[in-house]
């Protein structure tokens, strides 16, 4: 019997991908996203894939309207197997620029709008004891970069809310799998329409990767007991190393991230902003760097040996921050200066 799904901001980027890639196993959809115009089109291409979608323009920040939705999916389609929160919106600016309406809505929206469709989903999934919740987060659920504060805050936010909630599937004794994804860079249209205050058009971090990746790893989690999936070694590098090094990265950070994550290239006068409002257009699943974006990653063998890949970087990291360490301290004991002033960066 096909499996019921519902994503969450499935109308373009990542939840588009990953609608796609659910539809590609004979999975029945139902897609929620505010944009009417963009889940008609993407729900005819998922027909066309042969299976059955049914759309409900949503905006997830209202708990009554997900709470509906989901009632009306299970209507049209049967009892939900797989819920994917994946609705999100942010802002490129500096918090300096930002007004607490701008935060208090990016909050609303990623955050709140993840807790909403976790608590419908897991509400139906309780009384049937069975289900599948998938959070997707980022490398930012764990290290935060400058310019995305409400992004990142909502986040880590998730990641809080997705361990409390996991504690109390536990003692519940609950057989419903709760678990996130944490993506790196993206090529989705995230860089076109969110807000940008800043003067220049705002990039993914490179390494980028195509949306279908995440598409893939979201699949994985969804039908394999894992606590967390880390896809590609970019998220792998920010996770290790901001538990090794966060006082360093903070540093580093605090320049290579504002260059990183701007072109050369001017922001357009009329550039989209879709924190408040959809964007209009039938945006896609991919953004406008298809020439950079990778299209494979390893995020499949990551996962499948998190466990020793992480205890291997971390002893790698480990040496590596010893010797940079041996090595400062030299040139600062030349220099008079005590060797615990070195040491402060890397707390």
């Amino acid at each position: 019997m096909a499996e019921v799904v519902v994503i969450t901001g499935g109308s373009a980027g990542v939840g588009r991908a990953t609608a796609e890639e659910f539809a590609r196993h004979g999975c029945h959809i139902g897609l929620l996203a505010r944009g009417r115009e963009r889940l008609e089109a993407a729900a005819q291409s998922l027909r066309a894939l042969g299976v059955r979608c049914h759309i409900v323009p949503t905006d997830v920040s209202d708990a009554e309207a997900v709470e509906r939705a989901a009632s009306e999916i299970e209507q049209q389609l049967g009892p939900i197997d797989i819920w994917v929160n994946d609705a999100m919106v942010t802002a490129f600016a500096p918090v300096k620029d930002l007004t607490p309406e701008e935060f208090r809505r990016g909050t609303e929206v990623t955050y709140l709008g993840t807790v909403h469709g976790t608590m419908a989903a897991l509400r139906r999934m309780r009384e049937r004891n069975r289900g599948v919740i998938v959070n997707v987060g980022s490398a930012l659920s764990y290290r935060a970069i400058p310019l995305q504060a409400i992004y990142c805050a909502s986040k880590f936010a998730i990641r809080g809310f997705t361990d409390a909630l996991r504690c109390e599937i536990l003692h519940d004794a609950l057989n419903v799998h709760l678990t996130m994804v944490h993506l790196p860079a993206m090529n989705t249209p995230q860089f076109d329409w969110a807000l940008n205050k800043m003067d220049r058009r705002p990039q993914p971090v490179p390494p980028i990767f195509q949306p279908e990746v995440a598409a893939r790893a979201i699949w994985f989690a969804a039908h394999h007991r894992r606590r967390e999936v880390w896809v590609g070694w970019p998220t792998v590098e920010a996770i290790i190393g901001n538990k090794i090094a966060p006082g360093l990265l903070d540093r580093y950070l605090s320049s290579a991230a504002y260059s990183g994550q701007l072109t050369n290239e001017p922001k357009p006068p009329n550039a989209p902003a879709n924190l408040f409002e959809p964007a209009r257009g039938n945006w896609g699943a991919h953004g406008r760097f298809d020439a950079r974006a990778k299209e494979t990653s390893w995020e499949m063998w990551t996962t499948r040996h998190q466990g020793w890949l992480a205890l291997g970087v971390l002893l790698l990291s480990s040496l590596g921050v010893g010797a940079i360490l041996q090595g400062g301290n030299r040139v600062l004991n030349g220099r008079g200066k005590p060797r615990r002033q070195l040491q402060r960066i890397w707390r």
